[in-house]
C-alpha cells in the first residue's frame, strides 16, 4: 500500500506532488487526459509569482510537471471512477478497471467549463460552441466570434481571440465586469472588441454548424441576434465530484469541503485546488493548496 495517491495533474495535483516527493512519501499521481489541467489551456498568466512577463499556462505545468518528475513522482494515466475504503487506507479504481491503494488520497480533480443549457448548446459542440479559446481560437482567424461571460476567463479568451479575429463581441448580462481591473484596461483598449452590455443569451444559432447567438436584453427584454462563426462560453466551472458527493462533504454547488489542512470529512483524504469550496480559484491556490494537503497527509 502507497503512502499517498494524488487524484488529478493539475497545479493542485502537481503541486501536492512535489511536496510529496520532498516529504519522501511514496506517492503516485493519476491523471485522466494529460497534465496541466484548465492551466495548460491558459494562453497568458500574468499573475502568478516568479514571472515578470506573461507564461503560457502551457509553459507554466510543463515546467512543473518536469520539478514533479525530477524530484521522482510517478505520474500515471488513470481515470478514477470510484474511491473505497480498504484495510489500513482507500483503494481507487480507475476506468480500465485496475485499482491501486494508499493511505492517503489527495482528490485534485478540479472542474470543468459550466454551460449554458441552451437548447443547441450541445448539438453544436465541436461546431462552432467551444469552451476554450485557446484550443480552438485559431480556427476563426478573420472571422467573428462571441464570448459569453465577465470574469477573468471571458475577459482573457476576448483578449486572446482579438488577436486575430475581425470582429469579437463580449456578451455580459450585467452593466459591469468582474475581471481584474489590469485585463478590462487591456480590453476597453481593442478597437475590434464590442462588449453587449446587460445582456444574456438565449439560443445559439446554426444548422450543422454556429451562425449567431440570440441574446437577451435584461432591462428592456428586447431580443436581438448577433452573427458569429463561433460561440465561446466562459461562465464559471463546475467542480468536477460527482464520484465523491457520497464519500465526502460536499456544497450546494458540489464544491468539496474541507478544513485549513485540506482534509475532507473523511480522515485521510484530503481535497485540493479549484475542486474544494474556497473564496478565490487561482493557480496561485491551487499551489497553495496542494502544498498543505501534502504536508498533512505526510504528518498524520
Amino acid at each position: 500500500m502507497r503512502d499517498v495517491i494524488i487524484l488529478g495533474g493539475g497545479v493542485a495535483g502537481l503541486t501536492a506532488g512535489i511536496y510529496c516527493m520532498r516529504a519522501g512519501l511514496d506517492a503516485v499521481l493519476y491523471e485522466r487526459i494529460a497534465t496541466g489541467g484548465q492551466t495548460a489551456l491558459t494562453n497568458e498568466i500574468e499573475n502568478y509569482p516568479g514571472f515578470p512577463t506573461p507564461v503560457s499556462g502551457a509553459e507554466l505545468t510543463s515546467l512543473m510537471e518536469k520539478q514533479a518528475k525530477n524530484l521522482g513522482l510517478t505520474i500515471k494515466s488513470g481515470n478514477v471512477t470510484s474511491l473505497t475504503s480498504a484495510e489500513g487506507g482507500y483503494c481507487c479504481t480507475f476506468a480500465s478497471g485496475n485499482t491501486d491503494y494508499a493511505k492517503k488520497i489527495i482528490i485534485a480533480t478540479g472542474a470543468s467549463p459550466r454551460k449554458t443549457g441552451l437548447e443547441n448548446e450541445l448539438r453544436l459542440g465541436g461546431a462552432g460552441v467551444s469552451y476554450c479559446a485557446t484550443c480552438d481560437g485559431f480556427f476563426y482567424r478573420g472571422k467573428e466570434v462571441a464570448v459569453v461571460g465577465g470574469g477573468d476567463t471571458a475577459v482573457s479568451d476576448a483578449i486572446f481571440l482579438s488577436q486575430f479575429c475581425k470582429k469579437v463581441y463580449l456578451i455580459h448580462r450585467r452593466d459591469s465586469l468582474r475581471a481584474a481591473k489590469k485585463l478590462q484596461e487591456r480590453l476597453f483598449a481593442l478597437e475590434n472588441v464590442e462588449i453587449i452590455w446587460n445582456s444574456t443569451p438565449e439560443d445559439i444559432l446554426g444548422d450543422a454548424r454556429v451562425s449567431g447567438i440570440r441574446i437577451k436584453n435584461t432591462k428592456t427584454n428586447e431580443i436581438s441576434d448577433i452573427k458569429a462563426d463561433g460561440v465561446f462560453i466562459a461562465i464559471g466551472v463546475i467542480p468536477n465530484s460527482e464520484i465523491f458527493k457520497d464519500i465526502v462533504a460536499c456544497d450546494e454547488n458540489g464544491f468539496i469541503i474541507t478544513d485549513d489542512k485540506m482534509e475532507t470529512s473523511l480522515k485521510g483524504v484530503f481535497a485540493a485546488g479549484d475542486i474544494r469550496r474556497k473564496p478565490l480559484l487561482q493557480i496561485v491556490t491551487a499551489a497553495a493548496d496542494g502544498a498543505i494537503a501534502a504536508t498533512f497527509a505526510a504528518m498524520e
